[in-house]
């Protein structure tokens, strides 16, 4: 077999490297650029601040619209309003980390480990139960605890399971759907990547050459898609998230 004579590389090393420093690896850098990236488009979009948008301030004026009609607003509903900066600042951040899977050098999705996706989805959390509480009071809590027309022999078995469900795997299903995502992505960009290796130095058949290659581009641009839809579902689950926190009776 002519594949056999290829070193597929270690599956650790998809999702390890070495650090540099104090702990200060590909992903830390990956976050940082994530974070940088959307603080000097939005710098200078409102440094600009012309009547006519264009250039960069047209891009993130359109950005944050988007995030308002199509997330914000279909997601919390009644009062979206101060919650428009955190979804934008959860979709360009997510989109971006995601974006650097087909950047070279990197080639690698920041929401492929763990660590970012459980911190965004905690502060997802964090922010929706706070949201219940200073709208709504202590009651919040009764009130998802212990849903009103519910009969209260049923409370033993109901309180539990929403306690467990709104509580604890919310959150832990929030930051998975991520993280599964992007890691399966990565994986099949990687071995679709190397198969094509192998069919290229092969020299096999060169009449397949052209189409293993336009596999590979449109794997990539299917790639992109998928990075900007999982930013898109996380910052709209977050909204719908707030919105249950915001309007419980609903």
């Amino acid at each position: 077999m002519i594949l056999a004579a290829v070193e597929f590389p270690p599956i650790e090393n998809v999702v390890e490297w070495p650090t540099v420093g104090a702990g200060f690896n590909k992903i830390a850098l990956i976050c940082a650029i994530a974070m940088a990236v959307p603080t000097v488009l939005f710098f200078l979009a409102g440094r600009r601040g012309a009547m006519v948008p264009r250039g960069v301030q047209g891009f993130v004026e359109t950005s944050i619209e988007f995030v308002e009609e199509q997330i914000a607003k279909p997601g919390i509903g009644h009062g979206y309003e101060p919650f428009v900066p955190l979804l934008t600042s959860f979709f360009f951040f997510i989109a971006i980390g995601n974006l650097f899977e087909v950047i070279p050098f990197f080639q690698m999705p920041m929401n492929a480990r763990m660590g970012p996706p459980l911190v965004l989805a905690l502060t997802a959390w964090v922010m929706f139960i706070s949201v219940g509480i200073k709208h709504n009071g202590p009651g919040y809590l009764k009130e998802v605890l212990f849903p009103p027309g519910v009969p209260k022999a049923l409370y033993l078995l109901v309180t539990p399971i929403e306690f467990l469900s709104t509580f604890l795997v919310r959150p832990f299903s929030h930051a998975v759907r991520l993280f599964a995502n992007m890691l399966a992505g990565h994986i099949l960009l990687i071995t679709f990547t190397v198969l094509c290796i192998a069919v290229w130095t092969s020299g096999l058949v060169v009449a397949i050459l052209p189409f293993t290659f336009m596999g590979l581009v449109v794997f990539t641009a299917f790639e992109v898609g998928v990075s900007l839809i999982q930013a898109f579902v996380f910052a709209i689950l977050a909204a719908v998230y707030i919105g249950g926190a915001l309007h419980p009776a609903h």
